[in-house]
């Protein structure tokens, strides 16, 4: 053997161990919202390193780009985010990024137009398709595609995720019909500061009202809370709800003023609307965000709490969780 051809032959080696190393490193996946995050980790489980630029308490309608957030643009392999113009801020920025790497608007990607729900508003489009847990399963598909052109060695691993994983979200849909179905007829409404539980609402069989509309950028009148504590008063409605990421002086405008109508309400349990809980809790997972919001939801209007369904027993029990208390 030559020493040309043992060189060639080294070469070759060394290549093909660097671009084996490098075919075996995690993803790295910058996701907007953190409902997106969460379906991306139980997916692509250690394929891939996720970055979520919007975490606990985070408005993403007011959202702007840092400098830092240019840089993670940069350092990503794959970009997901909603979509319909919920990152309404971060429009240009995903446009251009969109034109050097993949990038991914998972609603208009996944979910049919037959299933959206129209708004009069700036959006046009109801952006909270995460409020359908039978909806946001659906994204999993275009997941699972792109990340699969960008780690073929994990294609068949992540098909398996989910598939496991829409299986949990499908148990967790039943659950939430059932759960909200126990709250008596005339109580079943959700009154909330902004127009976010649409989709909710329509899956569920609750009615919802929001005192905003879609986008957190309008602001209520006095006529929109006078007309909301009259709705409540008259439906005898127990609770109204706050959200995580929104200023709670309108709901708690709503409650006095249905106070001075001769109606007692209290503000029920915080919801997660735009964003989901702080790491570390029940809440910063999908299934714990709208788990938690129909354990506050069925509480607060006077129904009952079910047992969890067998498949999510193993996140039930990753969390502590003991009859069904978040």
């Amino acid at each position: 053997m030559t020493h040309a051809f043992r060189l060639s032959t080294l070469t070759l080696v060394i290549l093909s161990t660097f671009f084996s190393a490098h075919a075996q490193q995690p993803a790295n996946v910058l996701v907007t919202i953190a409902m997106i995050g969460d379906v991306v980790e139980n997916v692509a489980g250690e394929c891939a390193n996720v970055t979520t630029l919007m975490g606990a308490g985070v408005d993403p309608h007011l959202y702007e780009a840092s400098a830092r957030d240019v840089r993670l643009f940069q350092e990503s392999d794959v970009i997901f985010y909603s979509g319909y113009s919920l990152e309404g801020q971060l429009g240009e920025v995903l446009e251009r990024f969109g034109e050097q790497k993949p990038t991914v608007a998972v609603s208009p990607a996944s979910i049919d137009a037959s299933n959206l729900i129209t708004v009069q508003d700036i959006y046009g489009i109801d952006p909270h398709l995460w409020m359908d847990v039978s909806l946001w399963a659906q994204i999993t598909t275009a997941i699972t595609d792109t990340l699969a052109e960008v780690r073929p060695d994990c294609a068949e691993t992540m098909a398996a995720n989910a598939e496991n994983y829409r299986s949990q979200l499908s148990a967790l849909h039943d659950w939430i019909a059932s759960s909200i179905a126990t709250i008596p007829a005339s109580q079943r409404l959700m009154v909330t500061a902004h127009d976010a539980f649409n989709y909710y609402a329509r899956a569920y069989s609750i009615e919802v009202a929001g005192i905003q509309g879609i986008s957190t950028e309008s602001e209520a009148g006095i006529a929109d809370i006078r007309e909301m504590a009259t709705l409540v008063a008259e439906r005898g409605v127990p609770a109204v709800f706050i959200e995580t990421t929104i200023n709670p002086r309108t709901i708690q405008a709503v409650v006095d003023a249905a106070t001075e109508q001769g109606h007692e309400v209290v503000i029920g349990e915080e919801l997660f609307s735009d964003a989901m809980d702080d790491e570390g809790t029940p809440g910063s997972t999908y299934i714990g965000m709208l788990y938690t919001n129909t354990v506050h939801i069925v509480e607060g209007l006077g129904g009952e709490i079910l047992p969890l369904p067998d498949a999510l027993s193993a996140w039930a029990s990753q969390w502590d969780l003991t009859e069904n208390s978040p």
